[in-house]
């Protein structure tokens, strides 16, 4: 009889944050019940006990901590040297757990499942970004089945030591980078300009489902020259309320005459419905309208909580204001509001990405590139089954954000579904498209050590048949935008192990070399204004940065 390997841990706590929404929480149980019978059954081939520090709750049929309060207490009773895993396959509110991890002493692993599903990847890495900014030390895992070599051999030396690190060579400092002349001119311009007229980020309502993670500090930004507008979604609300019905169905008639596609149903619960429609038409008009009223060069949402409660999604609001091509309205004096040109909007009020945006879209401008950009979720990715492509293929998504300048077909070729109801009560649509094959810089900015810093690379977006789209979606949601991309020279657990967030900044270039310049730009500019920046990967051809 073999013995069980040895390991210094006997026992480990286990903690699952969840969301705030018992409808979501009580749906997606049954993958979290699963995920979890996984890794027990694994850590006990390995000689520990995997104990869970929160029971099941009936009445609520789910198990997951889904308050701070809630996590708060349960924190309060447990020990506070024991090792713990905070295993998610869900999406989750990091505020739940992270009161109680900060003030924890013992070894933190963050785990989740390799699936697209609710999904756990994102939630975690939420999380790790979360943790990150804090300062707390942690270690992270990931797996698909929990039985790989590379889950194991990292959970071994976790449980051995209490830590397991991974592998980041593919990092590289920008100082230690050949950046061509052309590009820290750019830079120096923009930054010259941002350091003495300044720029204004408008935030509806700050901490989008506890996300610790996408709240920049104000004197982390004032060395960027951008500053916060505080606004409220009772105000956007309210001016929602405003807009009259000619107005927003001009709108609606826009998207009509663009090729625009919603699939409409007739019950309000579970359908799209025209009258659902309208109401994000009048959010659009009224989000542009505060956006010019306050000078915001970018804007930010945050939906949830409260806006849920009161108007349908602002999902089709937030990639129709990324777009260049969009619905013309005017603003008091009776001039249209930028016309041509996108309102940078960050999803979920994602302050890190309403930065870089607002930075992409001033480099974009000034190289005479794609200024529409948009953040996605780093939500999974996979081979594709279909053997068209054989590079390993991340599946970027999310809710809203995504502009019709980035779909196959641009409008025509995009199309809008109900959102789901489990997060969305009210419904709205969705600006579903594939994103175009092409060149693409990719990036994030983060808060780690008291300072910003931001993280750049390239990447191209594939062409994937039908088949594998449809494949992917399905294994994710298939009413969101999707983009297949293919990042240069950084391997999935590579970006794992470094990406300190849920999401994922994008941006078009007209090639490769063009996307080169501008990533070479943006990261000088950022250095430029303080922010401590490095590149990861390589260039298209495989070359060092």
């Amino acid at each position: 009889m073999k013995k069980k390997p040895a390991s210094k841990m006997k026992t480990v706590l286990l903690v699952a944050s969840g969301d705030l929404r018992q409808s979501a929480n009580e749906t997606c149980w049954p993958a979290q019940a699963a995920m979890e019978k996984q890794l027990t059954a694994c850590l006990a081939k390995l000689g520990c006990k995997l104990s869970r520090a929160h029971p099941y709750k009936p009445a609520l049929k789910h198990g997951f901590i889904a308050s701070q309060r809630e996590g708060m207490e349960i924190f309060a009773r447990l020990d506070p040297k024991a090792p713990l895993i905070v295993a998610e396959s869900v999406w989750q509110y990091s505020h739940h757990v992270l009161p109680g991890l900060i003030s924890h002493q013992g070894p933190i692993l963050t785990v989740a499942n390799w699936s697209g599903q609710w999904p756990g990847l994102v939630g975690m890495l939420n999380l790790n970004g979360g943790l990150t900014k804090a300062g707390k030390k942690y270690s992270t895992l990931w797996s698909e089945n929990f039985d790989d070599e590379y889950f194991l051999s990292h959970l071994k030396e976790w449980l051995a030591t209490g830590v397991t690190r991974h592998k980041t060579s593919h990092v590289k400092p920008l100082a230690k980078c050949a950046v061509p002349a052309k590009a820290r001119a750019v830079a120096k311009k923009i930054a010259a300009d941002l350091r003495t007229r300044k720029s204004i980020m408008g935030v509806f309502d700050e901490g989008c489902m506890g996300m610790y993670n996408a709240i920049i500090p104000d004197e982390l930004l004032f060395s960027t020259g951008v500053y916060k507008e505080r606004l409220s979604q009772s105000a956007l609300y309210y001016g929602a309320t405003q807009v009259s019905d000619a107005e927003a169905r001009e709108v609606f008639n826009w998207y009509r005459k663009k090729g625009f596609t919603f699939h409409f149903g007739s019950d309000e619960e579970n359908d799209l419905t025209e009258s659902q429609v309208i109401w994000q038409c009048k959010m659009y008009i009224a989000a542009c309208r505060i956006a010019d009223e306050f000078g915001c060069e970018a804007i930010g949402i945050q939906y949830q909580q409260g806006l849920k409660d009161l108007i349908p999604a602002s999902d089709l609001v937030e990639g129709t204001l990324n777009s260049s091509d969009r619905p013309p309205v005017k603003n008091a004096a009776g001039k249209v509001i930028r016309a041509g040109e996108p309102i940078p909007h960050f999803n979920e009020v994602d302050e890190c990405a309403g930065l870089d945006g607002l930075l992409t879209n001033r480099v974009h401008k000034a190289l005479d590139q794609p200024v529409e950009n948009t953040l996605h979720d780093l939500r999974w990715g996979d081979w594709d089954k279909s053997g068209t492509v054989k590079d390993y293929v991340w599946v970027y998504l999310i809710s809203g954000g995504a502009p019709a300048e980035h779909h196959i077909g641009g409008w025509a070729g995009s199309d809008g579904w109900r959102q789901s109801k489990w997060y969305f009560r009210l419904g709205g649509s969705t600006l579903r498209g594939i994103a175009k094959p092409g060149e693409i810089v990719w990036s994030r900015v983060f808060v780690e050590n008291g300072k910003l810093k931001m993280d750049l690379g390239r990447a191209k977006v594939v062409e994937l048949p039908a088949e594998e789209t449809q494949r992917r979606w399905d294994a994710t949601s298939n009413v969101w935008p999707i983009m297949h991309a293919v990042t240069y020279g950084v391997t999935r657990d590579q970006m794992m192990a470094r990406h300190k967030a849920n999401h994922i900044q994008v941006a078009y270039a007209k090639s490769a070399k063009d996307a080169d310049m501008a990533m070479y730009a943006k990261a000088a500019l950022a250095a430029e204004l303080g922010i401590e920046v490095s590149l990861c990967g390589t260039k298209a051809n495989g070359k060092a940065f």
